[in-house]
């Protein structure tokens, strides 16, 4: 069974700001999406360089997400910084264990699955290689689906915060860590955003 034709193949091109199915353009054309007025390509400009720029960036920035303190608690004169993962323990042994998974998962396993499922996308379609090609467009799909729910753990911090306005802490105070998961998660959806999954499909046979 013949594999199905591909889009390049049959000179069509989709928009990637509206998704419209268009007539691609030539080789030299600069067309337009009818729908939009977005400029059509068969692929995006730079994808791959970009992506790993912004995937480096990113885990450089999460490290001292994870080292330095996100968040300070005062309770009765008991002042605690605390990192992500004491945060996680610490909210587990305050008696909160569906918030203390929610934090880990949203700041520990969620980005550390970014980092391995893009850098495999990247590096697969730097290789053009035809490995789970199925597989790897859903994985695409899935990381593009949670980028924005990883900033759960901000809104988390930030929930404490207004909280201790209405009195139900002492008192919660955001620290730098914070602002390095922020830029952490901002990078990672700039990277998923930057590649290309078309890429997925492209082979040494026939990549345009």
């Amino acid at each position: 069974m013949s594999a199905p034709p591909r889009a390049v193949e049959l000179g069509l091109v989709g928009c990637t700001v509206c998704g419209q199915v268009c007539r691609a353009p030539g080789p030299l054309a600069q067309a337009a999406c009818p729908r939009c007025g977005a400029v059509l390509r068969r692929r995006k400009a730079g994808s791959l360089a970009r992506s790993w720029a912004f995937l480096i960036a990113a885990f450089i920035f999460y490290i001292p997400a994870n080292l330095l303190p996100i968040m300070r608690t005062v309770s009765l004169g008991d002042v605690d910084d605390n990192t992500i993962l004491s945060g996680v323990v610490e909210l587990w042994v305050k008696g909160s264990p569906d918030l203390a998974v929610i934090v880990f998962a949203a700041s520990i396993m969620v980005p550390m699955l970014k980092f391995v499922v893009l850098a495999t996308l990247l590096v697969c379609a730097q290789r053009r290689s035809r490995w789970a090609q199925v597989q790897r467009a859903r994985l695409y799909r899935l990381v593009d689906l949670i980028g924005y729910w990883s900033m759960l753990d901000v809104f988390v911090v930030s929930l404490l915060t207004a909280l201790v306005r209405f009195g139900f802490f002492s008192e919660v105070e955001p620290l730098p860590g914070v602002i390095y998961f922020g830029l952490t998660v901002i990078l990672t959806m700039l990277a998923s955003m930057s590649f290309d999954p078309r890429l997925t499909w492209d082979t040494d046979k026939d990549a345009p």
